[in-house]
Order: C-alpha cells, then structure tokens, then sequence
C-alpha cells in the first residue's frame, strides 16, 4: 500500500509537469538568456532558502524535544512542499509527510504535528512583517489594490485562527477538543451531500479529543520552554530575506535597474496572490498577475514578463523537481531512528 500511494504522487507529479511542459521551456528559454552570474547566484540563494526550511523544522523539533538533522528535515520539508502542490489540501496533505516521518522514525506523531503547524504559524507571522514593509511602498507609490487588501486580510485572518488553535492547544485541552470537535462536525455538514455514505461521518467527531489530548502534551513542552521558538521565528524572517534576495538577482541577471522598494513589493505581491489563487501555488495565474505588477511600477511589459518568469521558475519550479525527487527517497523507506 505504501508503494503504491509513492507511485500515485509520484504520476501526479510527471502529470503535472507534462501538462504545464510548455511553461517549462519558456522558462529554460528566459533563463538562459539572463546574465547567468546572477542566474546561479539566484539559484544558490534558493538552495540556502530550502536550508534555511531544514534548520526552522530543526529548531522547531528541538523545541518539542525532538533531535532531527537539519539535512534530513530539509529533504522531508521538500517533499511536504511536493505533496501540497501535486495534491492540494490546505496543506494537510503535506503535515501527513512528517506524520508519516514520525511514525517511520518512531516518535510523535503528536509532535510531529504540532511542529509543522508552528512552522506555518511562523511561516506566516514572517510574511506579514515582510508585508508590513512592502504595503508601506505600495501605500507610498499609491498602488495599493482591492485584491492586493483582501489577500492580506485573508493571510492575517489564517493567522489569527492558527495562532488561536495554538493557544487553546497549550492551555485548555478541553476547549481545543470542543473546537476540534465543532471544526470536524462543520467539515461534515459540508461534504455530506457529496458523500454517497451519508451516515458516516466524514471526520471522527470523537476522535477530536483524543487528538487534542496528544496535541496538548506536545504543546506543554513548548509552553515551559517559550524562548526555545526565537530561533525558528528569526528563520522564518531569514527565510523571507532570502526570497527577497533571490528577486533581487533576477532583476540584476536581466540587467533592470531596481530598487529595493520595488523588489520587496513584489516579492509581496506574489505572495499575495498565491493567495487568493484559484490553482495550485498559483501555477499560471502568479506568473500573469506578476506582470501586470511589476508593469506598474514603469518596467516594460516584456520586461516585467521576463522577471515573472524566471522569478516563479527559480522559486516555484525548481523547489517542485527537487521535492519530487525528495519525496522518492523520503517515501521510499530510508529512515533511520531519531531520538524522541
């Protein structure tokens, strides 16, 4: 069986990258015709970006008393960032990764859990410092948007849940049971007209305490050891520079002169957008809008298509081959035991 849930991402993966294989190309083609200097050092910033990932999931584990090796973290991260793009779900479906992970290398599963649940807490608290700084500019420039606003909204509104959800797991495990409880009986309600077993339930209602008295356990351990989480929140900021930075050389690989105003901008921008994206990590829908942006601020149409295309295949496109292929080795059952 779990040779065969492999294989299945794994087709849905090729399947996507055939279908989208003339986007490939065009991206190759606009690499290629950049300053490849500043191509490879946006590539090597990358890579320090996915490092970076390793060593927050790291720190983050090391909070819950777990030991993992940034190295090995790095390659489970990338496959979790592979899973959620090839099978969108909110990004559940890339936490079953390192629950998977867990299981094989014999500790929480609990822990596991709520470690990549504080990475995304952290992951969006970075963001919206950064947005802070990029929302100044647009303000500035008088560019600010509607959908621009309401992306922002939405990714605060996810914060405040997620940070809520955190905060009750550490301090009430009877009150984040009840809300788990309220949040699968509400997921019920919602799929059982699309459900041919109408009276089974989609979501186990019970199973919700159960799982909020493991996930309160974990949480307790970070709850006596906050300043444990400074590190994983300066990395989650350093990551966020380092995106920027890779930005920063795409422009200077097609020789546009720019400011770092403008590169902060539109590294926000993109980010808002994936947002409020229909498709998934905003394939084909980023890329366009991009544009439109980056046209705003008085860089050419083409010009501003070139960025947004190599921009998107340095830090969309190659993270997705590299989790492919990290996800291969992960699944395919080279574990060793961690300490729990």
């Amino acid at each position: 069986m779990r040779k065969f849930i492999i294989a299945l991402f794994l087709m849905l993966g090729v399947m996507f990258l055939i279908t989208r294989f003339a986007q490939l190309e065009d991206i190759v083609f606009t690499l290629e015709s950049g300053d490849w200097r500043f191509i490879a050092l946006a590539v090597l910033t990358e890579a320090a970006w996915l490092i970076n990932m390793g060593a927050s999931y790291q720190a983050v584990y090391r909070a819950l008393n777990v030991e993992e090796s940034w190295q090995r973290l790095t390659l489970v991260a990338a496959a979790a960032n592979f899973i959620n793009i090839v099978a969108p779900s909110a990004g559940v479906s890339g936490m079953a990764v390192f629950i998977s992970e867990a299981k094989g290398r014999n500790y929480s599963t609990g822990r596991a859990t709520v470690a990549s649940t504080l990475f995304i807490l952290f992951d969006y608290l970075g963001l919206l410092t950064v947005l802070v700084l990029g929302f100044a500019v647009l303000f500035r420039r008088d560019q600010v948007t509607p959908p621009e606003i309401t992306a922002a909204i939405i990714l605060v509104v996810l914060a405040v849940v997620l940070a809520t959800l955190i905060y009750l797991g550490a301090y009430s495990e009877q009150k984040f049971g009840k809300t788990l409880a309220w949040m699968a009986h509400t997921t019920n309600c919602l799929v059982r007209p699309f459900r041919r077993k109408k009276s089974q339930p989609y979501l186990s209602e019970d199973r919700s305490f159960a799982f909020a008295s493991e996930i309160t356990v974990s949480l307790s351990e970070v709850r006596n050891n906050v300043k444990d989480l400074i590190y994983p929140a300066l990395l989650s900021l350093s990551a966020k520079a380092l995106l920027v930075l890779v930005f920063y050389f795409v422009f200077r690989a097609f020789d546009v002169p720019v400011s770092i105003g403008t590169v902060i901008a539109g590294y926000c921008i993109t980010f808002l957008f994936l947002i409020v994206s229909p498709t998934p990590a905003g394939v084909g829908i980023v890329e366009g809008l991009l544009t439109l942006a980056l046209s705003s601020f008085y860089i050419p149409l083409g010009t501003a298509a070139v960025l947004a295309i190599a921009y998107r295949g340095i830090t969309f496109w190659l993270p997705l081959l590299f989790g492919m292929a990290c996800f291969r080795w992960v699944g395919g059952g080279n574990n060793t035991n961690a300490s729990p």
